[in-house]
């Protein structure tokens, strides 16, 4: 996959259609726990969930695009040597800052690890972050498990 940077508009919320708006007001509420599923944020502020998920990637408030992130991955990977050290060595390709690292004991040839990152510096979206890694060999599943 190519590297490539998202482009944003700083847009007034008044002259967004409502869709938009109300997808950012559904985030809200699923980032403080004020509600646990997709379905009842979109219920409560009255969109539907595909107009929810055709947005939610797009669109979030302003205090958000300017802080810095953190991810944490679940990764599935082979136990073979140097497999994770090639997933470390990608990331940091990217300026990703890798925080901390958790790997549980291989059992049937599979390791189960997670990896918290700081993406503040990162030269690519993390969507295309955690396509590249899973292309990467010995890599069998991975999952974006939290996004801070």
């Amino acid at each position: 996959m190519s590297k490539q940077k998202k482009d944003f508009l700083l847009v007034s919320k008044e002259i967004l259609p409502e869709a938009i708006t109300k997808t950012a007001q559904a985030k809200e509420l699923l980032a403080k726990f004020d509600v646990l599923t997709v379905n009842e944020a979109c219920e409560r502020v009255e969109i539907s969930r595909s107009a929810f998920y055709k947005y939610k990637d797009g669109v979030f408030p302003f205090y958000e695009a300017s802080k810095e992130k953190m991810i944490t991955l679940s990764l599935l990977l082979m136990d073979k040597a140097g497999i994770l050290s090639n997933v470390l060595n990608y990331v940091a390709s990217v300026s990703g800052n890798i925080i901390t690292i958790n790997q549980g004991i291989p059992l049937q040839g599979i390791a189960n690890v997670s990896i918290s990152i700081e993406t503040e510096k990162m030269e690519e979206t993390v969507e295309s972050l955690v396509a590249n890694l899973g292309e990467l060999d010995g890599v069998k599943k991975i999952e974006l498990i939290a996004k801070s």
